[in-house]
């Protein structure tokens, strides 16, 4: 019995709008960083003022000081990590005092010792720290290590000859005279939040460590150890990099991005119905869900949008889309068959798994490797793929196949598969089922490409890349202002004692200057200061020492190698290893291409540029995967013996089968990429151009380089086959020979005994 198409069509809309409707309370309550909303970052090196190596407990009270210090900015949703054993980050987007909230950071806690009239007994010198203890009942209570014994017997003796209720001794966190009181806060003390962290009754002096009771909970006794330890600390904090990015600048990349981003949607939900009509429109809609379902889980895990996670996105959504098309194209082959839609459908979408799942997985992995060991930019990209990933398998495969087999199974399509899926017959066979010779491409284009390759190099080493201040050391500031010119920026630069690297003029009249002075936070607040008065001119300057610039190249190269052995391990298993060979070596392409390419045309490498090519090489590992996938397939079903030609005719047939699936996903990657060039923010233009090299480079080493590499793997070791095979034949040849001459010369021998008897 047929059932309503009508009926499932409306409910799947209402669905769809229902959960559409998320969005924008979703997008509302999204922690945005600096690049989309504008604040200050800051990175840390932690230090000993003593020389000594910093240990975990000294990381852990500078963070508690960091934490104060940021709590009384007011800052909503701050950002701090450590980063390493002695690094510490902080992001805090949306605060426009940049010079108050440096003074903030950078001010020293400090723990005294007063008595209840708020006179100052000691200061934290007297002390070394402070453990959690146990009093004499085997309570929770505080340990203070005492350092200045001295001191602290003369204090603590004077205090217990004071009558009862005047002789204890309060311990403070950053007393502020006039704000804090012992009387006004009595209540409170020793309470989280309380700057007034313990007050305790002293009945005789103490000339060694003690312990300070008051009834505490193991929590609460920590606590107050922590902050004890905070206000007597013995670190100090250098400034390694630093970025001011304007508020207004922040809020006009989230609105283009933003804007950018949904026409894109529009356009590639479009695009798949003209490709595959009834089912490219569910797919298409579809994806409104598995966008929901990204910002819905990176909200969960409390992950920061920024131009990074964005570029992963951007791949996301490409992957997304490729495993319909995947999907789509095997039920297309099926329909070709002769198979009605039903069975088309079931047959498509088990015979698309392998391919899609594979593809995830090797870029799973790569966003896993990035994570562990990328920085702090580098592991959002990686948390927004690795999502991205999950989305794909769970809406576009799990969710997308149940929402079209319930359509199918209406019946409706079953006499209109074009409707579906806009199949074409056999009576009029498509071009993308003819057979391309591809190998023969392939002999055509290595030679080219080889030459490129190696001509770009040379002029890479000779020319070198236009290094950003992300990989060479150094200020950049963007100056926005009226009436400015390069020309006076040049005077006041040079009146303010720094040199130019670079100068240059930008959209809106903005002057971008890039120094090789590495600016300090006083330096900083000079240049800020020097602008504002003479032009009214807001600054965005960004300084990134030697010491981050060596780690962030160290740590990208490390995550690439890390990635590309675990990439041939897992293709050598589920495919071989010529598979995990010719996949590596065509993204080592992807990447030499994109380089030389910024190189050619002079574009600033920076930061982004790494989001940039991991995004290309999470695509293109994908695109190739899903090639070697028919390969595999198209391998298994040659039950012949194999030899030259029949190679050749797997290669050439598999990438035949996969051309049209290849060209489809690099469109639809391309069409948020180019959305975001038209109606995007100039400022994310380096990222968007990498993308399309990247598309370009990508498609080219997945169709034509990686599946003739791998024939040429396949055709060494086939001759090397065939030559021990050969070679076993001519040796068995000749023991049969020399067998054969044994047996003659022993009949001859009998005969000769025969003669003679």
């Amino acid at each position: 019995m047929k059932k309503s198409l009508a009926k499932r069509i409306i409910i799947f809309f209402l669905v769809v709008i229902l959960f559409s409707l998320i969005y924008i309370p979703l997008f509302n309550s999204m922690k945005f960083g600096l690049d989309l909303k504008g604040g200050f970052e800051v990175l840390y090196q932690v230090k000993r003022s003593d020389g000594k190596k910093v240990t975990s407990d000294d990381m852990a009270s500078t963070l508690d000081v960091l934490q104060r210090n940021i709590n009384t900015l007011g800052v909503s949703e701050p950002e701090i990590e450590q980063e390493g054993s002695n690094r510490i980050r902080i992001k805090l987007a949306g605060v426009t005092d940049i010079e108050g909230a440096r003074k903030v950071l950078s001010n020293v806690a400090n723990v005294s010792f007063r008595d209840i009239n708020d006179k100052l007994l000691m200061d934290s010198s007297v002390i070394s720290g402070a453990t959690l203890g146990q009093d004499s009942n085997k309570q929770p209570a505080i340990a203070l290590k005492v350092k200045d014994k001295e001191t602290f017997l003369k204090v603590t003796s004077e205090i217990s000859q004071r009558q009862d209720g005047e002789n204890m001794m309060v311990v403070w966190y950053n007393f502020e005279q006039g704000v804090n009181s012992y009387e006004k806060d009595k209540d409170t003390c020793g309470q989280e939040g309380s700057d007034c962290l313990s007050a305790a009754t002293v009945s005789q002096g103490f000339s060694s460590d003690v312990i300070i009771e008051g009834k505490f909970t193991v929590d609460e006794a920590k606590r107050i150890a922590k902050s004890i330890n905070a206000g007597s600390i013995s670190t100090k904090l250098d400034e390694i990099s630093s970025q001011n990015v304007n508020a207004s600048y922040g809020e006009g990349v989230l609105s283009k991005t933003f804007t950018a981003g949904i026409i894109g949607m529009v356009i590639v939900i479009l695009f798949m119905t003209f490709l595959y009509r009834f089912s490219g429109f569910i797919s298409g809609v579809n994806l409104l869900l598995y966008m929901l379902l990204v910002m819905g889980i990176f909200w969960l895990v409390g992950g920061v949008l920024t131009l990074p996670s964005i570029a992963a996105l951007v791949l996301g959504i490409g992957m997304a889309v490729d495993s319909c098309v995947i999907t789509c194209e095997r039920i297309k082959e099926s329909l070709a068959e002769g198979n009605g839609i039903k069975t088309a459908y079931e047959k498509g979408n088990k015979e698309s798994w392998t391919s899609i799942f594979d593809a995830n997985v090797t870029t799973l992995i790569v966003a896993i490797v990035l994570y562990k060991i990328g920085i702090s930019s580098v592991k959002g990209f990686a948390t927004m793929l690795m999502i991205t990933i999950f989305s794909t398998m769970f809406i576009m495969v799990f969710i997308n196949r149940w929402v079209l087999k319930r359509f199918v199974s209406t019946g409706k399509f079953d006499n209109k598969p074009n409707l579906f899926i806009k199949y074409l017959n056999r009576k009029k066979e498509p071009k993308m089922h003819k057979t391309i010779n591809c190998i023969n491409i392939f002999n055509k284009c290595v030679i080219a490409t080889i030459i490129f390759l190696i001509g770009g190099i040379t002029f890479l080493s000779i020319n070198k890349l236009n290094l950003g201040i992300d990989f060479k050391s150094g200020t950049d500031i963007t100056i926005s202002a009226d009436n400015i010119t390069v020309e006076k920026i040049k005077k006041d630069i040079k009146t303010l004692g720094y040199n130019i690297v670079s100068i240059e003029k930008k959209e809106k009249g903005e002057i971008y200057v890039k120094l090789d002075n590495e600016l300090k936070g006083n330096s900083i607040n000079k240049v800020n200061n020097y602008f504002d008065e003479k032009y009214d001119a807001k600054c965005e300057i960004n300084v990134v020492t030697n010491i981050v610039t060596q780690e962030l190249i160290k740590s990208a190269i490390k995550a690439l190698i890390i990635a590309a052995i675990l990439m041939i391990i897992y293709i050598s298993f589920r495919f071989r290893f010529s598979f995990a060979i010719s996949s590596i070596l065509a993204l080592i392409h992807d990447a030499l291409f994109v380089t030389i390419m910024f190189s050619i045309f002079k574009i600033e490498v920076n930061v982004i540029f790494i989001a940039a090519i991991l995004t290309i090489i999470g695509y293109s590992i994908n695109n190739t995967i899903v090639v070697f996938d028919r390969i595999r397939y198209n391998f298994k079903k040659n039950k012949t013996k194999l030899t030259k030609d029949s190679l050749k005719e797997i290669v050439n047939k598999s990438i035949s089968e996969t051309f049209t699936r290849s060209i489809y996903t690099t469109i639809t990657t391309l069409i948020p990429v180019i959305a975001l060039i038209i109606l995007g923010s100039k400022n994310i233009l380096t990222f968007n151009i990498a993308i399309i090299f990247g598309l370009v480079a990508g498609a080219y080493s997945s169709i034509i380089l990686a599946g003739g590499i791998w024939y040429l793997i396949e055709k060494i070791k086939l001759k090397d086959t065939n030559n021990v095979q050969k070679k076993e034949v001519i040796e068995a040849k000749v023991e049969e020979v020399k067998k054969d001459n044994k047996n003659k010369n022993t009949k001859n021998k009998s005969k000769k005994k025969k003669k003679k008897k």
